[in-house]
């Protein structure tokens, strides 16, 4: 067929194979926001937030409502979030999270890991006080919004900090 073919030939195998990595990564995050929230988008954010990561990614309909599906049947495996503390080289603290239908090799592996990088696998507790989870959300100003207000409104949710910006 010539060069031209298996140019295009070898350009989308790699584009596919990368999308099956992305939708895979993205079903199995679907189906533990299904299990930890319920299978309705209005009433599970983190469900609403994936889809929209979904259709930012490509992923066709279909594909997500099968991996809601999947969730909600029984036969799916039940992924649990994991987190793992532990030192790496010169004592730095590392935090990892993970996703796993299988927790004794997912610790297996984790563990492997540090040791590999001269590191060492923590106790739960041991290094989970350094770190702290932050969310950045935009909001688009109306006209007549008291940004005053509204940041008194938001710090009785928890808001730490409100930045106003002029664009």
């Amino acid at each position: 067929m010539g060069r031209a073919f298996e140019y295009r030939k070898a350009r989308k195998l790699k584009r596919w194979g990368t999308m099956a990595k992305t939708f895979t990564k993205l079903g199995k995050e679907i189906a533990i926001a299904v299990k930890a929230n319920g299978p309705e988008p209005a009433a599970n954010s983190r469900l609403r937030a994936l889809i929209q990561n979904a259709k930012a990614a490509n992923m066709p309909k279909d594909n997500v409502e099968r991996a809601i599906k999947r969730a909600i049947s029984k036969d799916q495996a039940d992924y649990k979030e994991l987190v793992y503390e532990g030192y790496g080289p010169y004592g730095i603290a590392v935090l990892v999270e993970t996703a796993t239908d299988n927790p004794t090799r997912t610790v297996a592996n984790v563990r492997s890991y540090f040791n590999k990088c001269n590191g060492s696998l923590g106790t739960s507790g041991s290094v989970d006080f350094m770190f702290g989870h932050k969310c950045n959300f935009k909001v688009k100003g109306k006209e007549g919004l008291d940004l005053e207000e509204l940041e008194l409104e938001l710090i009785d949710f928890g808001v730490q900090e409100i930045f106003a910006e002029d664009e």
